[in-house]
């Protein structure tokens, strides 16, 4: 047996196997261990049932080899700071005033995205998306297959965003989704952190690589350490931790996922345990959620903050937080949430609330799947047989909740 550090925030040494990884899976908050351990030894039988998604991966992983890492130094346009290593990004529902000659303020129109934020040379969102995208794809594809080119280009990646002097990006997000006109940053552009959830299971992920070194996670864990002390104190932080919707329920998974990896297990369970009275507050007996509803894409916020939901209840389980399980006395929960959207997985189901784009039912995917995986309840299966075969067949989420 040979030792390898997990984890700086908390000095752990944990034993691993011959092979370089933790026999009951790698150190992850969001994702189960067991899982991931689970769907790797089915990947070496060639289980049938998952072949599809571990296929799709692979072929991600290795499209992703040969592309360019990219940094907060790649846009042309420069945030108000002066500095280019500090994040950028446009609030995506504020568009040119029509009345006014210069378009300014911009003005909102709720649901209907304006192109420019999708713009690399003005925003860093779609850049950092990406990035944060492609290293998940590398992290699960090396510790799947074992193979250390995805990890070592997971580990450019990272370097690129987070480490090189010449590239880093900033520990905030001080100037994220500016509303032209109005102001140059809003809290509302923390919604595009939400991505560290998934990236701090990564770091677990890519440990026993050897692309990966000491350094890497010294210098990785002090970058999300300034982050998270950022996020604690300045004032976007504050207002979005108190944000009643998705905004809200996405950053507080965000700094629970922090604390978590930064070893601040109390301030993590204090902040899922406060997640029940947003369960009951966000989630109505019969399992709608009024603040999404009132959207207009309602149907898209009714997932999307459900998705952030069953974030903190999954980071809950590292905690001892129970909120898979957690009902007010009235009923409010998350299974109540899911099978109200239950029905639409169904394309022939009608959505009956403000939906002004369209909805793909296999976005509820992973939502079924985890939950089949949580409550141990076969019947999410007759919704998941609703959703187009090849297309549920051939997706992640089959790798990361593997059939019962």
């Amino acid at each position: 047996m040979k030792r390898l550090i997990c984890g700086f925030a908390l000095g752990l040494v944990i034993l691993v196997s011959a092979h370089g990884e933790a026999e009951d899976g790698p150190r992850v908050f969001r994702l189960d261990a067991g899982n991931l351990a689970e769907t790797k030894k089915k990947i070496a039988g060639k289980d049938a049932a998952l072949m599809a998604a571990y296929g799709e991966l692979r072929k991600e992983a290795d499209a992703v080899l040969s592309k360019k890492p990219g940094s907060v130094m790649d846009k042309e346009s420069t945030p108000p700071s002066g500095d280019k290593h500090d994040y950028m990004s446009l609030a995506p529902y504020y568009w040119p005033d029509p009345a006014k000659s210069d378009g300014l303020p911009y003005i909102r129109k709720d649901g209907e995205r304006n192109p420019e934020v999708r713009d690399d040379r003005y925003s860093d969102a779609p850049r950092f998306e990406r990035m944060v995208h492609n290293v998940e794809t590398l992290a699960l594809a090396f510790y799947l297959s074992g193979e250390e080119k995805y990890a070592a280009k997971a580990e450019t990646l990272l370097r690129v965003w987070f480490i090189d002097a010449a590239t880093a990006m900033k520990p905030n997000f001080d100037y994220a989704q500016a509303e032209k006109g109005t102001n140059t940053g809003s809290h509302f552009g923390l919604i595009e952190a939400r991505d560290f959830v998934d990236l701090v299971d990564c770091l677990g992920m890519l440990a026993s690589s050897k692309a990966w070194t000491a350094e890497d996670e010294k210098a990785m864990h002090a970058w999300l350490a300034s982050y998270f002390q950022w996020l604690t104190d300045s004032k976007a932080g504050h207002d979005e931790r108190k944000a009643p919707n998705n905004h809200g329920t996405f950053v507080n998974a965000q700094y629970a996922a922090l604390a978590l990896y930064l070893g601040k297990t109390e301030v993590a369970k204090a902040t899922l345990e406060a997640a029940k009275a947003r369960i009951a507050d966000q989630i109505e007996p019969d399992g709608k959620q009024p603040k999404e509803l009132a959207r207009t894409k309602a149907e898209s916020y009714s997932a999307f903050n459900l998705q952030a939901l069953f974030e903190l209840a999954a980071l809950g389980r590292s905690a001892g937080v129970d909120l898979f399980h957690y009902e007010s006395q009235d009923g409010r929960g998350l299974r109540k949430a899911l099978a109200f959207l239950q029905p639409y997985a169904d394309p022939a189901s009608k959505w009956p609330y403000p939906q002004i784009e369209a909805f793909d039912p296999i976005e509820l995917l992973p939502l079924l799947r985890q939950a089949e995986s949580v409550y141990k309840d076969k019947s999410y299966e007759k919704s998941i047989a609703l959703l187009p075969r090849e297309k549920a067949a051939a997706d992640r989420s089959a790798l990361l909740y593997p059939p019962q």
